[in-house]
C-alpha cells in the first residue's frame, strides 16, 4: 500500500531553500531600514531617500535580462550563493566605514548599487530553483508555503533593522552581513540538480525571450504592468523615515513598525487566500484590490496618528497581496520550465521598478511639493491607473479563475 505523500516542508532541499530566501530577505529588509535612517539622519533631505531607490534600481535595470539568461544556463544554486556572499561583504563594508568614520554618503549609495546588482542575479535564480526542488504535484503547496515564509520575513526584517539601529548605527549592518552568510550556507545544502541546463550562446533573442513571452500573454502582461504602475505611483515606503521623524515625531523603532506594517497585512491576506482562495471574477477583484491600495495610500498621506498610519499600511499591504497572488499564479501557470529564469527576471525587474523607482519618484515629488502631497498624489495616480487598465486590458477584467 503506497504511503501518503509527506508535506512539502519535509523535503530537506526545500527547507534549505526556504531558510536561504527568508534569511536573505530579513537581511535585505533590515538593512533597507537602516540605510534609510542613516541617509536621512545625515542629510535631512527627502530627495536623498529617493536616490537610495534609484541607485538600487539602476543595476537591476541594466543587468536583469542578462541575469535571467544566466539563470537559465548555469547552476542556479551557485548564482544565489555568490550573490549572498557579495551582499554579506557589502554589509561588512558599510559597518566598517561607519565604525571607523570614513564612509561618506556617496559611499553608502555605492554600496546600495552593489546590493542592487547582486539582487538582480539572486532573485530570478532563486525563484527559478523552486520547481526543480519539489515534485510537480507539490509545487502549488511549495509556492504557498514559500510565500507565507517570505511575508513573515518582511515583517521581521524591518522591525529588526529599526530595533537594532537603536543600539547603534553599525549593529544592523553587522547583523545583516551574518544573516547573508547563513543564507549562503543554506544554498550550499540544496541538492544539486540531476541535470544542468544545456549551454546556449547568448543572443539578443535569447536574452529578451522573457519579454517576448510575457507580451504574448495579454492577461499576464496586464496583471504585471498593473502592479508595476500602481506601486510605482502609490508606493510610500521611501517617505517612511520622514513620516517617522517629522510627521509622527517618533524614532527608529517607529520606522521599523511602519516598514513592517504592510507585511503584516500581506501575511493576514495570504493566510485568508490560502483558506479561501479566489474562485471567480479574479480580474475584477484584482482591480478593486489595487483601488483599495490607492485609497489607503491617500489616507496614510494625511495621517498624523501613528495608529491610523499603521492601520492604513496594513490595509495597503493586504490589498497589494491580492495583486501579487494573481500575478504570481499567472506566471507560474503559464511559464514553461526552460523559460523560468528569463520570465522571473522580467518579473523581478517589474517588482524592482515598482519598489525602487517608485521610491525615487516619491523622493523627487517630495522635494518639490513636500512628503504629504507627494504620497497623496501617488495614491490618486494609482486610482487613475486602475481606471485606465480596466479599459486597456479587457481580458484582465474578464479573468474568472486561476485554475488555468
Amino acid at each position: 500500500m503506497p504511503s501518503a505523500t509527506p508535506h512539502v516542508i519535509h523535503i530537506p532541499s526545500f527547507r534549505h531553500f526556504l531558510s536561504s530566501r527568508a534569511l536573505s530577505s530579513v537581511a535585505f529588509q533590515g538593512s533597507a531600514v537602516a540605510i534609510g535612517w542613516l541617509i536621512y539622519d545625515r542629510t535631512r533631505n527627502p530627495f536623498d531617500l529617493g536616490l537610495v531607490g534609484l541607485f538600487q534600481f539602476l543595476p537591476m535595470l541594466v543587468l536583469t535580462f542578462f541575469a535571467g539568461h544566466v539563470a537559465d544556463q548555469f547552476d542556479r544554486r551557485q548564482i544565489g550563493l555568490v550573490c549572498q556572499v557579495i551582499e554579506a561583504i557589502t554589509m561588512g563594508f558599510i559597518a566598517l566605514g561607519i565604525w571607523q568614520g570614513w564612509l561618506p554618503t556617496w559611499g553608502v549609495f555605492a554600496a546600495v548599487t552593489v546590493l542592487g546588482a547582486a539582487q538582480a542575479f539572486e532573485r530570478p535564480s532563486m525563484a527559478a530553483l523552486l520547481p526543480g526542488i519539489v515534485p510537480t504535484a507539490q509545487l502549488q503547496s511549495a509556492v504557498a508555503t514559500s510565500t507565507s515564509v517570505m511575508q513573515t520575513a518582511l515583517i521581521i526584517g524591518p522591525a529588526l533593522g529599526g530595533i537594532l539601529y537603536g543600539f547603534g548605527d553599525v549593529v544592523p549592518f553587522l547583523a545583516s552581513g551574518v544573516l547573508f552568510l547563513v543564507a549562503s550556507y543554506n544554498v550550499l545544502q540544496i541538492d544539486k540538480p540531476a541535470t544542468l541546463p544545456a549551454r546556449a550562446p547568448m543572443t539578443f533573442e535569447s536574452v529578451f525571450a522573457g519579454v517576448v513571452f510575457i507580451k504574448s500573454k495579454p492577461v499576464m502582461l496586464g496583471s504585471i504592468s498593473l502592479d508595476l504602475f500602481a506601486v510605482l505611483l502609490g508606493g510610500a515606503t521611501a517617505m517612511l523615515p520622514v513620516y517617522a521623524r517629522d510627521i509622527l515625531h517618533a524614532g527608529p523603532w517607529a520606522l521599523g513598525f511602519l516598514r513592517m506594517a504592510p507585511a503584516i497585512g500581506a501575511v493576514v491576506m495570504s493566510l485568508l487566500l490560502a483558506r479561501f482562495p479566489l474562485q471567480h471574477r479574479v480580474g475584477i477583484k484584482m482591480l478593486w484590490a489595487v483601488a483599495i491600495f490607492g485609497v489607503a495610500t491617500i489616507v496614510f498621506a494625511y495621517s498624523t496618528n501613528i495608529v491610523l498610519s499603521v492601520v492604513m499600511l496594513i490595509i495597503l499591504g493586504a490589498s497589494d497581496t491580492v495583486s501579487v497572488v494573481v500575478r504570481s499564479s499567472l506566471v507560474q501557470l503559464l511559464t514553461p520550465d526552460h523559460m523560468r529564469g528569463r520570465v522571473n527576471a522580467v518579473n523581478s525587474l517589474f517588482i524592482g521598478t515598482s519598489n525602487q523607482l517608485g521610491e525615487f519618484r516619491a523622493g523627487v515629488f517630495a522635494g518639490f511639493m513636500g512628503p504629504v502631497a507627494a504620497v497623496a498624489f501617488g495614491g490618486i495616480g494609482t486610482l487613475a491607473v486602475v481606471l485606465l487598465w480596466s479599459r486597456l486590458f479587457p481580458a484582465l477584467r474578464k479573468v474568472d479563475t486561476l485554475s488555468g
